[in-house]
């Protein structure tokens, strides 16, 4: 196969020999809004991130596999891959725990007064705050019980929280009571309902874990309806992507709630004039938790194997 491999890839260029072994013509460039380094019709597969967003996909004729390196397919036009019967492939699990890792360090940072002690370290200031808060005992609501969802459910219910999920694929006629079963710990989740279930929820729920994909069914989800049926203090916590939650609507309800981790944001970079910068209730992070130092393996795994599945090469 012709194969494309962009810079989305970070090790991409050191596994040209690897790809070339497996059978493959390969093509690298390094950033995504170059220009080409072939012609459209040349590629046959490729494997990028955002490469659609600057050449569109109806260019590449002769296109009929796609390796992307992120976890969303929001950056592809999945209609026209749809019809054109090109294969795809997301990077699922790759980022996974570095993202679980993330929504729960953040919560604990709110429940905790990270910000206060820090901030008091900085004066020398030696001072006990009384408001800290317990994980333990607290209910969990993630919403989209993917392989990022998974995880998260995996950390919070191993502190002892009551973990629920709401899920786009569950289905009311056979709910799911588990996801997956740890031997040694027992179910991440209590129960997976379907999403008719999220506003009901939403009113119970202590913390609540964004990880589901933008679509135009999840598009400003957290509107101010929704965020105005959160309990007082409950912590909303958004990994996925900036537009799920309509940023106006939150700034309505930031100071009621617990606060807010938000890692993603609708337009990023976030202006430096956006309101969301100097709330105290807001942790705010650049697109950073996916980042963790097992990814490359990771990736790399993923790449290749999905390859060699794909022909058959052991």
């Amino acid at each position: 196969m012709n194969l494309l491999v962009t810079g989305a890839w970070p090790d991409g260029k050191n596994c040209i020999a690897e790809l070339e072994a497996m059978g493959h013509t390969v093509t690298f460039m390094q950033y995504e809004k170059d220009a080409l380094p072939c012609s459209y019709d040349w590629a046959e597969g490729v494997i990028c991130n955002g490469l659609f967003l600057t050449h569109p996909i109806e260019k590449f004729t002769n296109l009929r596999y796609i390796q992307l390196t992120s976890a969303g397919f929001d950056r592809v036009d999945m209609d026209y891959v749809k019809a054109h019967g090109i294969e795809i492939h997301n990077a699922r699990g790759v980022y996974s725990i570095p993202m679980a890792e993330f929504a729960l360090c953040g919560v604990l940072q709110l429940y905790k007064q990270a910000a206060f002690f820090r901030e008091n370290q900085r004066k020398h200031l030696w001072e006990k705050h009384r408001g800290l808060l317990e994980l333990a005992g607290k209910k969990v609501l993630i919403v989209g019980c993917g392989s990022v969802g998974n995880e998260c459910a995996k950390r919070f219910s191993a502190l002892d929280c009551d973990v629920i999920g709401v899920d786009l694929l569950a289905n009311e006629d056979s709910p799911q009571d588990v996801l997956h079963i740890l031997p040694s710990r027992g179910r991440f989740y209590s129960v997976i309902k379907p999403m008719n279930h999220f506003n009901s929820e939403l009113t119970k729920a202590d913390v609540v874990v964004l990880t589901l994909p933008l679509t135009k069914q999840t598009l400003h989800m957290m509107d101010n309806y929704r965020l105005s049926l959160m309990k007082d203090g409950a912590i909303l916590v958004n990994i996925a992507r900036g537009a799920i939650v309509d940023i106006n609507a939150l700034l309505l309800h930031i100071n009621r709630i617990g606060g807010a981790v938000l890692d993603v944001c609708e337009e990023e970079p976030l202006d430096e004039k956006s309101q969301l910068w100097d709330n105290k209730n807001i942790i705010l992070t650049p697109h950073n938790s996916f980042i963790g130092d097992h990814n490359k393996d990771r990736i790399k795994a993923c790449i290749i194997g999905n390859l060699r599945r794909k022909y058959n090469v052991n």
